[in-house]
């Protein structure tokens, strides 16, 4: 089977390593052989990054993969696991030394410096290393152990660190159950999108939705997105589940039948797909397939995507605005917000977050915070979102202060999207107070 490659790198991807890992650790405990598992993890990335540029933080990866590739045997496999982190697994090893002198090769190659576009670069890595079955004889633990013995290292000040011998752990944490139960969730079916209603003020018109993200485990049942999705980010499964999102949610919404015109679908993209140079291509992509001049896409983030990087965000953000696509900052007040800095937000809307809009009757501070945003962002240009709108007094006070659009409970929760198509053709908010 031909193996899935990360595209910056050229070595497999984090699936695809899940899989050999799998394998791999099968074969020696069938066998009863020794493997071993090092775990590599960049020291400094994020400041590669930042004072070089991403192209650079490329670069520097590909580097480490060729080095990993040079300290590595025919039998052995190298993997990019996600950001700055890869994997060499070294199969039917004759003792803890062999990795050990697998680990000081690659010290040594990366001792060298080289140059890529006149700037030199010295790589330092750190690395935890793992032993099946000395340290673990399920995969995904011996991955855990790999990972932590990264965190002794560097809280001991050395370059490579193994977990102490505590004994074959039979035990696997939920984190690891979940992390692979996560993968091919897509290509079983149990990925669904589900759509809560938004409507323009003070009409009460439906103009859209927000596409939310559901997982139906077949095992576990519902599985809440606070749950799975910091799994997603920190295992790399939060781009592939994005861009199938993106597809997902055009494909769907361009087949509505509906009598309200054009609408907006919102999606959620998380911060560490704002910086990246390749997401104006891939919203391309999808509104190249299932584009429709009835559907307004709206890209949705959060103040922390603008703060991590904000000239490559706003460079990122422009060019997919560019392409027709509205930006809306989600939870906007409860972050990093400067309303002096509106003028130079590449963003069309913002959402203000449900946490105000809850207390709108009952606190001072929460009132006048959300009217201060309404009047601040219409000075700018910029469309007010209220979301965690339960009751008619909140939606009365949200439209005595002017604000643009509102969601929440009172017109409707999340639901399947023949749910939503039904609920567009009978609104459930018509609200009698307007008798």
């Amino acid at each position: 089977m031909p193996h899935v490659l990360d595209p910056v790198t050229g070595i497999p991807d984090r699936h695809d390593f899940m899989a050999t890992l799998q394998r791999a650790v099968g074969t020696a405990n069938e066998m009863h052989t020794s493997l071993a598992l090092l775990v590599v993890d960049i020291d400094g990335f994020a400041k590669i990054n930042r004072a070089s540029g991403y192209s650079a933080g490329d670069r520097v990866l590909r580097h480490l993969a060729q080095q990993l590739r040079q300290v590595a045997r025919d039998t052995d496999y190298v993997a990019r696991l996600g950001g700055d982190r890869m994997a060499l697994i070294l199969p039917a090893i004759m003792n803890q030394g062999h990795a050990e002198l697998a680990i000081q090769k690659l010290f040594r190659l990366l001792d060298l410096p080289f140059s890529w576009q006149a700037v030199r670069f010295k790589i330092s890595v750190t690395v935890g290393a793992a032993i099946c079955p000395q340290h673990a004889s399920h995969p995904e633990h011996l991955l855990r152990q790999a990972e932590k013995a990264i965190d002794t290292a560097r809280s001991l000040g050395q370059r490579s660190a193994f977990p102490p011998d505590v004994g074959v752990d039979e035990g696997l944490s939920a984190f690891w159950d979940m992390e692979i139960e996560l993968f091919g969730a897509v290509e079983r079916g149990e990925m669904a999108m589900y759509y809560q209603p938004k409507v323009r003020l003070p009409d009460l018109r439906p103009i859209g939705a927000e596409a939310l993200m559901r997982w139906f485990n077949r095992a576990r049942g519902a599985v809440s997105p606070s749950v799975f999705a910091p799994i997603a980010e920190q295992t790399g499964q939060i781009k592939p589940l994005t861009i199938w999102a993106l597809n997902t949610v055009l494909r769907q919404a361009s087949a509505w039948k509906h009598p309200w015109g054009n609408l907006s679908v919102s999606v959620n993209v998380p911060a560490e797909l704002v910086v990246q140079h390749d997401l104006p291509e891939l919203v391309e992509s999808a509104l190249r397939l299932w584009g429709n001049g009835h559907i307004q896409l709206i890209l949705e983030i959060t103040e922390r995507s603008l703060v991590a990087d904000p000239k490559q965000s706003f460079r990122i953000l422009s060019q997919v605005r560019d392409l027709g696509v509205k930006v809306s900052i989600d939870d906007f007040g409860t972050g990093y917000s400067c309303l002096a800095y509106f003028k130079d937000l590449p963003v069309d809307e913002l959402k203000v977050d449900q946490s105000f809009v809850s207390r709108l009757l009952s606190d001072t501070a929460s009132a006048d915070i959300t009217s201060l945003i309404v009047e601040l962002a219409h000075q700018f240009g910029l469309c007010v979102v209220a979301e965690g709108v339960e009751d008619v007094a909140t939606l009365d006070a949200l439209c005595a202060r002017r604000c643009d659009i509102a969601q929440g409970f009172l017109f409707g929760k999340g639901m399947p999207v023949d749910a939503f198509e039904h609920w567009l053709t009978v609104p459930a908010m018509t609200l009698e107070r307007h008798a």
